[in-house]
């Protein structure tokens, strides 16, 4: 009712409408599982099922499925087939996104109730963080930095409660440590970001540490609120 004296386009209505109705949709598809933690898994779509990272990211999955957890990824090829393939179509997430080229749903997820199909991607991105609890990056491209620095924003800015942030790389690879190299070369040593930032990640080297990571620290958190002026840690 109040958009209608504000006499805005079509195109901001229709928007408006689209991104309400994927909330609503989403929401609807969590809701059920909202007792059970989830990790939201990003990496490239182009990573061939031959690559130690695909085969890394199926163990980690596995892992984590193991360990009581459920798993999000996009839904897609590559990285994301691969974290679905791990935990199995019972434990996991698909967030697909409407595209031109290369986002199809992987065969795993593709006829599961719990694929989400977005169209746009400030809507999945929402869903991707506010109902993980941990997040692990592999190797990817731009939507894989896009939403590992999202992630990184949030936390720096406690816009979204603590949790745990990995970064995925078999024994050997550089890619995370070439990253990191960055971070702290051009964004620490410029005085960008403070040296407490650099603890809100963590770069792992095998399934097991990142899963130990993330379980060892809901072994002693719980849960934040903001309560007046007050900051409380549930432990």
């Amino acid at each position: 009712m109040r958009l209608k004296p504000s006499e805005l386009g079509t195109l901001d209505l229709k928007i408006l409408s689209r991104a309400l109705a994927e909330f609503r949709y989403a929401a609807s598809v969590f809701q059920p599982y909202r007792s059970v933690r989830k990790v939201s898994i990003f990496g490239s779509a182009r990573t061939p099922e031959s690559d130690p990272h695909y085969k890394l990211a199926v163990e980690f999955a596995s892992k984590l499925a193991s360990s009581g957890f459920m798993v999000i990824t996009g839904a897609a090829s590559g990285i994301m087939k691969a974290g679905n393939v791990g935990a199995g179509a019972e434990k996991s997430f698909g967030a697909n996104i409407l595209l031109l080229f290369e986002q199809g749903a992987n065969e795993v997820i593709v006829d599961d109730p719990k694929l989400i199909t977005f169209r746009y991607f400030f809507t999945r991105k929402l869903f991707f963080l506010i109902e993980a609890h941990a997040v692990a990056l592999f190797p990817g491209g731009f939507g894989t930095h896009d939403e590992g620095l999202e992630t990184l924003t949030l936390l720096q800015t406690g816009e979204t409660p603590p949790r745990p942030l990995v970064l995925v790389e078999p024994p050997g690879k550089n890619y995370w440590e070439a990253w990191n190299g960055f971070v702290r070369t051009q964004l620490l040593e410029r005085g960008l970001i403070s040296p407490v930032d650099l603890g809100f990640y963590r770069i792992v080297h095998s399934a097991k540490e990142g899963v130990d990571w993330i379980t060892r620290f809901y072994s002693t958190y719980h849960s934040m609120r903001r309560v007046r002026d007050q900051l409380v840690l549930r432990l």
